[in-house]
């Protein structure tokens, strides 16, 4: 069986926590520590960029197709989440991107988001190595290659990050949640 182990959740949600507060305790003008440029594939074809995070609350989720437990969890988690959200749902969507640009293909994507549990009208990234290895640095993710052969597995970050409609960080969602908590956490957001 794969493994797809996350980092240590405590350590993980202690940085987090300690980047959040130094966002809030900066001044306004100040970026965020989280989220940047970004230039990756969808799951058609399409380049695209940051900027398809702007107009709508996003989920950004990091993961690969093959990962056993935590990624569909997490999508099965929002996609029910999302469903909840009512009529706020049309002002919200989730992107996954992808951490195994080696076997996670625009098609591969394209099926795997097709499941029905899924958050409906996610979007799947993926890239180049390089590609996908800048995403990560701008969000402050880490992966890495588990194993070999060709059931390797991808150790990664399993954080979900709100981005705002301006494309910018807003919080993290706890994807451990049951949907209906993930909901009011993003509700609670948006206003």
């Amino acid at each position: 069986m794969r493994s797809c182990a996350p980092i240590d959740r405590r350590g993980l949600i202690a940085a987090v926590g300690a980047l959040l507060l130094t966002a809030a305790c900066a001044p306004r003008a100040q970026p965020s520590l989280i989220g940047g440029p970004f230039q990756l594939t969808d799951q058609n074809g399409r380049r695209v960029d940051e900027r398809i995070l702007r107009g709508k609350w996003t989920a950004v989720f990091f993961g690969y197709t093959f990962c056993p437990d935590v990624c569909p969890t997490t999508l099965t988690n929002l996609g029910q989440a999302s469903a909840l959200l009512g009529s706020r749902a049309r002002d919200f969507q989730v992107v996954f991107i992808s951490v195994d640009p080696a076997r996670d293909t625009p098609a591969q994507l394209k099926s795997y988001l097709s499941s029905p549990a899924f958050p409906t009208g996610a979007m799947g990234l993926t890239g180049t190595p390089a590609q996908v290895a800048a995403a990560a640095a701008a969000y402050r993710v880490y992966y890495k290659r588990a194993g070999s052969g060709p059931d390797y597995s991808v150790d990664h970050t399993a954080i979900v990050y709100l981005m705002d409609p301006k494309g910018r960080f807003s919080q993290p969602v706890d994807d451990a949640a049951a949907p209906a908590q993930i909901a009011r956490q993003i509700a609670g957001a948006m206003n």
